[in-house]
């Protein structure tokens, strides 16, 4: 099941985009919201796999919304207007709906997300480690990861997003759980239910939050705090 949200401030459209969510087997509707502020508090405690976003909103444009998120999930874009369509684009988004929406335009698209959570990811029974990088299944390919290009794992929910240092994120269908076990320790620590992070890749420490980039922010939770604070013990100098 794909995890769904949907945004949007005129009450009729959610509810229609709520019906149409309900209806469709393979996705799942977790949140609904007239506006983006509730929706991001909503998004930094449960983990979403695909929004669908009204980008014409009175707090806080659908589009400035998800560019200040710093991982979003997929996105489909909802507007009256077909001007930003190309803009919606440029964010990666995975669609684009013109209102008004009717099912089989939104079952094409929800069909578009499925293609990208489903077929761009291959079923990925196990992790090989051999040595200094790992091998997993991505998009019915095999492929070879260093340990040392590793910055971080994201996440979500049955799916992992690995953030390279020289390469684009490597999706994959696997558990934090699973890829945690097989990771070195030494190396490797889940500081967050979302993340892992590989502790050779962090330079900046900032309020409780690993700094990689001016954008790229991850959040060490209450859980896995006082871990993070030991390893950071062993080298830190007064």
């Amino acid at each position: 099941m794909i995890r769904c949200i949907a945004i949007d401030d005129e009450p009729l459209a959610l509810k229609q985009m709520a019906a149409y969510i309900g209806k469709t087997p393979f996705l799942e509707m977790v949140g609904q919201f007239e506006s983006a502020m509730p929706a991001l508090s909503f998004l930094q405690d449960e983990s979403v796999d695909l929004m669908f976003v009204d980008i014409n909103m009175t707090d806080l444009s659908g589009m400035d919304f998800v560019k200040s998120l710093e991982n979003p999930p997929g996105i489909i874009f909802t507007t009256a207007y077909s001007e930003y369509a190309l803009e919606g684009f440029k964010v990666d988004a995975i669609d684009y709906l013109l209102k008004p929406i009717g099912y089989p335009d939104f079952l094409k698209s929800a069909n578009k997300a499925k293609a990208f959570f489903g077929t761009h990811l291959a079923p990925n029974e196990e992790v090989k480690i051999k040595n200094d990088s790992l091998f997993i299944k991505s998009e019915y390919k095999i492929l070879r990861i260093f340990l040392k290009d590793i910055r971080y794992i994201e996440g979500m929910r049955e799916y992992l997003r690995i953030h390279l240092s020289n390469a684009k994120p490597v999706m994959t269908l696997l558990s934090m759980k699973k890829m945690e076990a097989f990771l070195p320790e030494d190396s490797f620590m889940r500081v967050h239910r979302s993340f892992i992070v590989n502790l050779n890749q962090i330079n900046t420490i900032e309020r409780s939050r690993i700094v990689f980039d001016e954008d790229v922010y991850i959040p060490v939770s209450e859980q896995y705090k006082q871990k993070f604070q030991d390893w950071i013990d062993r080298d830190f100098l007064v």
